[in-house]
């Protein structure tokens, strides 16, 4: 997956912001760019898992917020093409609650934060037969 070095920024800083909390957000972009997703912007979103304390391991984005992120992408006549969010201490590998929820035609960034520093970021795509993720290469543009 390509992504900005701008939106990869963003990303960190409201990650490293959300710690010891699990961050989420929106990958903003165009779904084909050179064979691959192409993320231009960031658009963070609210872990509305916070209120009821499993906000350490777990996120959640509210369908509102879903799509305001759908009409905020439009707006920039980009799309949606995945999410982002972190791993609070542990590594940037898709839990079986990330499994669980994930969805086929999305690419989603996760981040290892520990000790409230990126350690490790890392993108990931749910196999066809949902019986896991397929890893890709994080590819980052100045531009």
């Amino acid at each position: 997956m390509q992504i900005t070095l701008a939106a990869l920024k963003t990303i960190r800083r409201h990650l490293t912001t959300a710690y010891p909390f699990e961050g989420c957000g929106f990958l903003l972009g165009e779904p084909e760019s050179a064979g691959e997703p192409a993320v231009l912007s960031a658009l963070a979103g609210n872990n509305k898992r916070i209120p009821d304390g499993a906000a350490r391991t777990r996120y959640l984005i509210s369908p509102d917020d879903f799509l305001a992120a759908e009409r905020d992408a439009a707006g920039m006549s980009l799309q949606i093409v995945g999410t982002y969010h972190s791993h609070p201490d542990v590594a940037a590998r898709p839990s079986d609650y990330d499994l669980e929820h994930a969805w086929p035609w999305y690419r989603y960034l996760i981040l290892s934060i520990v000790e409230g520093v990126v350690r490790e970021e890392r993108v990931w795509e749910l196999r066809g037969d949902r019986r896991g993720f397929i890893e890709h290469t994080l590819h980052v543009k100045d531009q």
